[in-house]
């Protein structure tokens, strides 16, 4: 069985609404509901948050709390670099997205000669920055942040100077250059979209499977195209976001959007790419159970956690 390590991230700090960092712990709670011994299998890292800053109030409105913001990245980066180095398999359940890219800036930063390939499951393309972001939340900046993309071709804003020294210090945690090409980016499910990501989009040619492409050639053949298109990365992340999955499944997410995945396609989705040996990381985020009734979200995000992870195990 592979090393595997479970790190918890429970930070909220750059979602637009309150109640992500909650989500690790109501997925705890979803699995004694279902009398799983999933979390007496693994040992969690818990890695420390910067949550205390939405006490202080924001003082950059085009990357909110991006001082915190800087500050939790570089925890996550610097466990998964440490995880990576000792050939252990992290699995991520992390509160809001922006948190990814101290994952990938770790992975990155423990093989740099490694070429990484992302498969990116969510209603999102999370390609923002400070200067193109409609609302300065940084859970919509990550693989700008790790392609250290500023796209000022769509540049909307006017962000303060230290804003952007901010900035500029998170796109060289890990080392001044990119850690990703944004050409080894793969979308799943991406359907709420604004121009300026749609730019970088089209610029750099990144393939979407839309959720009609999912239904229409069928899981197997989606994972499969998604891998070819990825096949000469030496490493391979998958980062699953509960709202890829439809609105109608994902209430307890921050913001749900419709025409996504059913919980079956997620989770034989993530089932089937993670048998991919060139996996070395799979994470889940954006459960926010203040949203939710009865838990229903992190029911079905520790579905989709139990059966990857079997599915990662047995096809070792």
């Amino acid at each position: 069985m592979r090393k595997i390590k479970l790190v918890e991230v429970r930070s909220e700090i750059a979602a637009g609404t309150r109640g992500a960092s909650l989500g690790v712990d109501a997925v705890k709670i979803a699995s004694l509901d279902k009398k799983s011994n999933f979390f007496t299998q693994f040992d969690p890292i818990n890695v420390p948050d910067a949550n205390n800053f939405l006490w202080r109030g924001n003082k950059y409105p085009h990357a909110k709390y991006i001082d915190g913001v800087y500050q939790v990245l570089k925890n996550v980066y610097s466990t998964i670099e440490s995880l990576r180095l000792e050939k252990k398999f992290p699995i991520v359940l992390a509160g809001d997205h922006s948190t990814a890219a101290g994952t990938i800036m770790g992975i990155k930063a423990a093989h740099p000669e490694k070429r990484l390939g992302v498969i990116w499951i969510d209603a999102h393309a999370d390609l923002h920055t400070p200067y193109t972001t409609p609302s300065g939340n940084m859970h919509g900046m990550p693989l700008a942040m790790v392609a250290q993309l500023d796209n000022l071709d769509c540049k909307i804003n006017q962000p303060s100077t230290e804003t952007l020294s901010y900035w500029e210090k998170i796109k060289k945690i890990g080392g001044d250059t990119p850690k990703i090409d944004p050409k080894n980016i793969v979308f799943i499910s991406v359907r709420d979209t604004e121009e300026p990501e749609d730019f970088l989009i089209k610029h750099y040619g990144i393939k979407n499977f839309s959720t009609a492409e999912v239904r229409e050639l069928g899981i197997s053949k989606v994972a499969q195209e998604a891998l070819h298109i990825l096949k000469d990365c030496d490493q391979l992340y998958i980062s699953f976001d509960v709202d890829s999955l439809d609105s109608s499944i994902s209430v307890g997410t921050g913001t749900p959007v419709p025409n996504g995945l059913t919980v079956e396609e997620a989770i034989q989705l993530n089932a089937e790419l993670i048998k991919d040996k060139r996996v070395c990381c799979w994470e889940i985020v954006e459960v926010n159970p203040t949203l939710d009734t009865e838990n229903t979200m992190a029911e079905i995000a520790f579905d989709v956690l139990e059966i990857t992870t079997k599915s990662l195990v047995d096809n070792f």
